[in-house]
């Protein structure tokens, strides 16, 4: 009796031994990128960015496999995660599954969406991007409003009117884009470089584009490299130039890119970071962290100097109106989750259309093209909206928090390089 006990308990040891060698992180990594690659051909938006094997994409092309089928994957491949014992004092490997918890809980909404489920804007956005946006009223932004119109210069109209007015005054010509965004661009890539050591083949091109619902676009190639795409539909205005340069470029999605492709996918081999799923909480930190780098790559003086000595001059503008202009657009800033609270009211039927770029117009202060544009990009990304304000919200706190107080230049760099080379997603931003 003691040895057919002892034969079972040997037999048992040897089972456990062998699942566990089976399940293994690096085998659910890369059942999760051949289930990211299957989602997406279901939704042509939802792979943003490949670099992994070519095979595997080609095999994801050949069967598109049934929504049913790809949820229970999805439930399979999030129970073995589950079986993976991580030591917390492991941060690295803590932070990679909880990496791919947060991305497969995201994917399985994603495919509940397919099938035709219908989320409330907020729970949408937890769901899918692991936070929870802020509700604002209409008299917060009225008091903005208020303020912001002892700022402009008198005369007929509404607040928008005349801000639309004032700032049509700033507007970059046609024939001095390019000069003015790549001067730009080569400004932030040369900050950048003094802080964060990237490949010596990274680089990018830039594409000027129309019939977008977005003004500006990263494309991710894989090898450090991006295509950058400008929305030309509607005139750009000259602190365009630097933000897009910062936030698709330098220290941007560019760098964010770059940097988990080089440090986690190459360094590491975690090949979950050859995929990069469009709707899901990596969504945050990347738009976030892209916003959030501009204040970080040129903050304030060195930005407006930047401007006065450098773009408005190239830009044909009035370089003496720098500071005024960039007063009025701080505070027009505020008004950045007014845009959420338009999808918020659109997507949950509590505005129709009409009404919904009524609000964009009185609160968001766009014209009408812009109105029309926004609503575009509302009904194609949906709650993706709140991953600019609410990310680049969760991001400064995150990173000012940790560089503590009075901190140094030096210092947020090497914070916010820490954060957009690692798996950190939004929870794990407290």
């Amino acid at each position: 009796m003691k040895i057919l006990f002892c034969i079972f308990i040997v037999a048992m040891v040897s089972f456990s031994q062998k699942r566990n060698r089976t399940i293994t992180m690096d085998g659910i990594a890369e059942q999760y990128v051949r289930l990211i690659l299957d989602i997406g051909q279901h939704d042509p938006d939802y792979v943003d960015a490949y670099y992994g094997p070519k095979e595997w994409q080609d095999a994801s092309k050949k069967v598109k496999q049934q929504l049913t089928a790809l949820e229970d994957r999805t439930e399979a491949v999030t129970a073995r995660l589950k079986r993976i014992r991580v030591p917390k004092s492991n941060t690295s490997l803590t932070l990679r599954k909880t990496y791919l918890q947060k991305q497969l809980s995201a994917a399985s909404v994603k495919i509940a969406m397919l099938t035709g489920t219908k989320y409330t804007f907020d729970d949408e956005a937890k769901k899918l991007y692991d936070a929870s946006p802020p509700v604002y009223s209409e008299s917060h932004f009225a008091e903005i409003l208020s303020e912001l119109g002892t700022l402009l210069p008198d005369g007929p109209g509404t607040t928008t009117e005349r801000y639309q007015q004032f700032r049509n005054r700033f507007i970059i010509p046609k024939e001095k884009l390019d000069t003015v965004f790549q001067t730009a661009i080569k400004e932030c890539r040369r900050r950048t470089k003094e802080h964060i050591a990237l490949p010596d083949n990274e680089s990018f091109v830039v594409e000027y584009v129309n019939n977008k619902p977005w003004s500006g676009y990263n494309w991710y190639k894989g090898e450090a490299h991006s295509v950058i795409q400008v929305n030309t539909d509607l005139p750009i205005f000259i602190d365009r130039a630097v933000d897009l340069a910062a936030h698709e470029g330098y220290p941007g999605h560019h760098v964010y890119n770059v940097l988990l492709e080089s440090e986690l996918l190459k360094k590491k081999g975690w090949i979950e970071f050859s995929v990069y799923p469009l709707f899901s909480p990596q969504s945050l930190i990347a738009e976030g962290s892209a916003n959030y780098g501009i204040d970080v790559v040129l903050p304030g003086a060195e930005r407006m100097a930047f401007e006065k000595n450098v773009l408005f001059p190239l830009a044909g503008l009035d370089p003496e109106q720098v500071e005024h202009y960039y007063k009025v657009q701080s505070l027009f800033g505020k008004l950045a989750y007014a845009g959420n609270e338009a999808a918020r009211g659109y997507l949950n039927g509590t505005l129709n259309k009409e009404q919904a770029l009524h609000w964009l117009t009185a609160y968001a202060l766009f014209d009408s093209a812009r109105a029309e544009q926004r609503i575009k990009f509302i009904e194609k990304y949906r709650s993706y909206v709140i991953n600019y304000n609410l990310g680049q919200d969760l991001v400064r706190a995150y990173i000012e928090k940790q560089s503590g107080k009075n901190f140094s230049a030096e210092k947020r760099w090497s914070v916010f390089y820490g954060l957009i080379s690692s798996p950190r997603l939004p929870g794990g931003l407290k």
